[in-house]
């Protein structure tokens, strides 16, 4: 009886575990999609989180993009580019040139569009694939009239159909309208209208960079991405440890001006690059998926400075800190990173992107040197490098324990 409630219980806490995040550990995640994915970019993103957040997960990314490509192109070369890699999870992203741009929304291509989408979705089951299937990134039409349009319309049968033969469904749309509709809202109180924010390129279709962060949102969200990496309470009159989740708090020593202890942390948050809050201000990332929060109760009335690792985070009253405070990208100086956590973020991005690169490069070859006498030993040559630089990442995205200061100003 003991036993079968055992095997129970561990599976519950196994459910609970993957719904957490649809990306497992063990997972090779492909982005299958057309010129939107094969810029690099939004793939690159929801890799950094996943390091990040979860650095005990070992998964593999491949990004598999086809500029001008339909879901119907993609089904010549998902035997190839999906399977072939050993995929088990795959986000699909098509809409935008299965229309032709626009010119074809008509009622022969929407249906090639979901016969492709369907036979995606059962392709994938048979192979043992966990698809995502996504409507297509937003253009820059406005956002009133493309709620109503075509693309969505067409995008949302996609979603029902996958939906009912059991994929898992993204709305990207929708989403990065939300963001669109902030954009436009702060552009009309921007004084300088030579300097707009903007969420494409001249073309109205491919994505800036960001549009690129605001599609990694939704698919992140659609995957279930969790809100909170990690949270700690300190009283700093008694030196305890009022509550500690996803991290745990050590050292806690009640100082003349505040307080220091020391936060040793399961998971840290997502950072890119200096700046990159600002770049993509208008997207919830700090509200929604980025919240590494720090409370301190019981400091006397006043300003306080918050350290860690050394590093100067920022200015807060005592009655804000004893409410929380988000430390995910805090940062005294905009122009250097605040704590270690930040640093490391911007340092993984890196070699993201040199990882991501090599990858390329391999394809390239494979595309452009098939000629050349030693391109097996050249291509196993980039294999052991990538090889090298993921294990170089999952080392860089391990948390570490950081000391924090509290001190009155």
């Amino acid at each position: 009886m003991f036993r079968n409630i055992f095997i129970i219980l561990l599976l519950l806490a196994q459910s609970i575990a993957r719904a957490e995040f649809a990306i497992r550990d063990g997972d090779t995640v492909v982005f299958l999609g057309d010129s939107i994915t094969a810029a690099r970019q939004y793939g690159k993103i929801i890799e950094n989180f996943t390091l990040l957040r979860f650095p005990e997960r070992k998964v593999r990314f491949i990004n598999a993009g086809h500029g001008g490509e339909t879901a119907k192109g993609s089904l010549e070369r998902l035997e190839k580019d999906v399977f072939g890699q050993g995929a088990t999870l795959v986000t699909v992203a098509y809409g935008v040139n299965d229309i032709g741009w626009g010119v074809k929304a008509d009622k022969e291509h929407k249906q090639a569009y979901l016969e492709a989408i369907g036979q995606i979705v059962e392709r994938c089951k048979q192979h043992g694939v966990r698809p995502f299937i996504c409507s297509a990134a937003i253009t820059a039409e406005d956002p009133d009239k493309a709620e109503r349009g075509f693309l969505q319309k067409m995008c949302d049968e996609g979603l029902a159909l996958a939906k009912g033969k059991g994929a898992g469904t993204i709305d990207v749309q929708r989403s990065m309208r939300a963001v669109q509709r902030r954009m436009l809202a702060a552009n009309t109180k921007e004084p300088d209208k030579t300097k707009p924010a903007r969420m494409h390129v001249e073309d109205g279709v491919h994505l800036s960079d960001l549009g690129q962060m605001a599609m990694a949102f939704a698919i992140l969200k659609g995957l279930g991405a969790p809100a909170e990496v990690s949270a700690a309470t300190v009283d700093a009159t008694t030196e305890k440890v009022v509550a500690a989740k996803n991290c745990r708090i050590s050292r806690v020593e009640r100082q003349a001006t505040g307080v220091r202890f020391t936060r040793t942390d399961d998971r840290l948050p997502l950072n890119l690059s200096l700046l990159w809050l600002l770049e993509g201000r208008f997207v919830p990332f700090s509200e929604e998926l980025n919240r590494y929060l720090l409370a301190v109760t019981n400091l006397a009335d006043g300003q306080y400075e918050v350290l860690a690792g050394e590093r100067p985070l920022g200015k807060w009253n005592a009655r804000e800190l004893a409410a929380g405070v988000n430390l995910a990208s805090a940062t005294a100086d905009p122009w250097q990173p605040g704590g270690p956590w930040d640093a490391q973020g911007q340092a993984l991005k890196i070699f993201t992107d040199a990882r991501d690169d090599i990858e390329f490069a391999r394809r390239q070859m494979d595309a452009t040197l098939s000629a050349h006498p030693r391109l097996p030993a050249l291509r196993a040559r980039t294999t052991e490098i990538e090889q090298s630089l993921i294990k170089f990442q999952r080392e860089l995205a391990q948390p570490i324990p950081v000391e924090f200061v509290v001190r009155r100003i």
